[in-house]
């Protein structure tokens, strides 16, 4: 059976190419990786490889001729699946000629900047499911985030290439579907459907190796990848097992433990819970438990060991009293909440950050790896560091300068919680210029947060305390303190400099009607 060689991204922007030479005619035996053809963007010249063993069976474009991206480039007979299609053709109901479905691989796409493989985290589709355009079909984890992957067109899915918890691998097929309308269904049982898929069903609900009643205790299901490949192997159902740690998160010894019949059909899975919960299990089991470090964990340790050994940093700790700030935002907040707008302290921060930043541009800029070039940025990209559920991730706000409070409050709702739910569009984590990290919100007052590089500083904000401090009349009142740790590169950044920029920032937050009469 033919297949279609889908034409993958090939370059960001790239929607259309030139076919400049065909490396090989219809009927040629081709391997996987071959050069099939050179093709021509608007910005360099590719050669597009083959991704299977097979024959070419035709070439849907002369040489000369404009090639679409996410179109057809080539067909091809694939090495090894000839006896499955005589197979399939065999087993299924009589038809004649004109009832032949056509298959098409939905080949996955670019889906972040250097990004080459991910993880198959959940299938949310099943083989014979009938999905829609722009159906999500699969979440997939990235070293960056996690991405949904969407259909492209309305059809039914065929065959799933990958097991949770697999690589896929960026231009190959993640699945085969065939697309409605493109030729008629073949005649279907019903009744044999419905049975087929309670089957299924049944199969996947209830594990063969562990005898205990089918009871979902753990709907979310939290588990590293190592952990869901082990939950396959001894095919067990992880919504069924109790997870002992934080927010009901599950580990290898509780999988071990849910086979045993150690452990109780439900538990507290509360985060109140969790530390006792995982103390027990500590002591059910003295052994050591090996993680793999992936994704965005991965990415994060690359990242960091990049930044503390390539940028001489140094820390600069003050403390800011916010109690006319936060006096400005009470008497704000209902009114914006009214219009739907959710008025935090954070907003505040980014945009005095980005006045501040106007009279020190150095603060906004990024230096070369050897220290020769300082490029300046116009747009004031503030990026905030958010705990997700799978990691650190840091997605900016672009253009602060030019966004009001609320603007900026709308875009940093939207950006936190995509990042909790780990899926923020890989544009909204490209481009930042300067980072801040909202460490005092889980504890802690002061810090020494390390520099997302290549940006050349970041801010952590300690947690906000009442302290007894002096007024002006040398009485002890009660104040509103933060503690703000700046880390700076000294390659470009001196103490004075951070120290003359904080002042200001500051001033902006002390000082509310000062901030507004400098966004005027």
């Amino acid at each position: 059976m033919a297949k279609d060689f889908i034409l993958p991204d090939i370059g960001e922007g790239i929607v259309e190419c030139e076919v400049v030479e065909w490396l090989v005619q219809e009927g040629d035996s081709v391997c996987e990786d071959q050069p099939i053809c050179d093709v021509m963007t608007d910005k360099a010249l590719v050669q597009i490889p083959a991704v299977h063993d097979g024959v070419i069976t035709k070439l849907y474009h002369q040489k000369g001729e404009i090639a679409k991206v996410h179109a057809p480039l080539f067909a091809m007979d694939v090495a090894g699946e000839a006896a499955d299609v005589e197979t399939q053709e065999h087993n299924s109901a009589p038809q004649n000629n004109n009832t032949a479905e056509q298959l098409e691989d939905f080949i996955l796409p670019d889906i972040g900047e250097g990004i080459v493989e991910c993880e198959i985290v959940d299938w949310l589709v099943a083989e014979g499911d009938e999905i829609e355009e722009d159906q999500a079909v699969c979440d997939v984890m990235t070293d960056k985030a996690l991405v949904q992957i969407p259909a492209k067109y309305t059809g039914t899915v065929q065959k799933l290439y990958y097991q949770k918890g697999e690589i896929a691998k960026v231009h190959s097929p993640l699945f085969q579907m065939t697309i409605a309308g493109s030729a008629p269904k073949q005649n279907i049982d019903v009744n044999q459907a419905v049975v087929k898929a309670q089957t299924n069903a049944a199969e996947q609900a209830a594990p063969v190796k562990v005898n205990q009643t089918a009871k979902v205790v753990n709907t979310k299901a939290v588990a590293s990848p190592a952990v869901r490949r082990k939950a396959r192997e001894l095919d067990v159902d992880l919504t069924q097992v109790p997870g002992s740690g934080k927010n009901g998160r599950i580990y290898k010894q509780d999988i071990e433990e849910f086979i045993k019949g150690e452990v109780p059909n439900s538990i507290d899975t509360s985060p109140l819970n969790s530390n006792v919960a995982n103390t027990q299990s500590k002591t059910q089991s003295s052994g050591v438990r090996v993680e793999p470090i992936k994704g965005i964990k991965a990415a994060m340790a690359k990242q960091m060991v990049a930044s503390v050994s390539t940028i001489p940093h140094f820390t600069f700790c003050d403390e800011i009293d916010l109690t006319d700030l936060i006096a400005l935002r009470a008497s704000m907040k209902e009114q914006y909440k009214a219009q739907g707008v959710k008025l935090t302290m954070m907003p505040l921060f980014v945009k005095a950050l980005s006045l501040a930043m106007k009279e020190f541009p150095v603060l906004n800029s990024k230096v070369n790896e050897d220290c020769s070039e300082l490029t300046y940025f116009n747009d004031h990209n503030i990026g905030i560091a958010v705990d997700s559920k799978i990691g650190l991730l840091v997605p900016n706000i672009k253009s602060c300068q030019s966004k009001n409070i609320v603007d900026v409050a709308n875009e940093l709702t939207r950006l936190t919680e995509s990042a909790r739910e780990g899926r923020v569009p890989p544009e909204d984590l490209k481009g930042g210029t300067i980072s801040i990290s909202n460490i005092g919100a889980i504890g802690g007052t002061i810090a020494t947060p390390i520099i997302n590089k290549p940006e050349v500083a970041i801010v952590a904000l300690g947690k906000l305390q009442h302290l007894p401090r002096f007024d002006e009349n040398g009485l002890v009142v009660s104040k509103a303190i933060m503690q703000v740790s700046w880390s700076g590169d000294h390659r470009v950044i001196d103490g004075g400099t951070i120290a003359r920029f904080n002042n200001l920032w500051k001033s902006y937050l002390e000082n509310p009607s000062a901030m507004m009469m400098a966004m005027s």
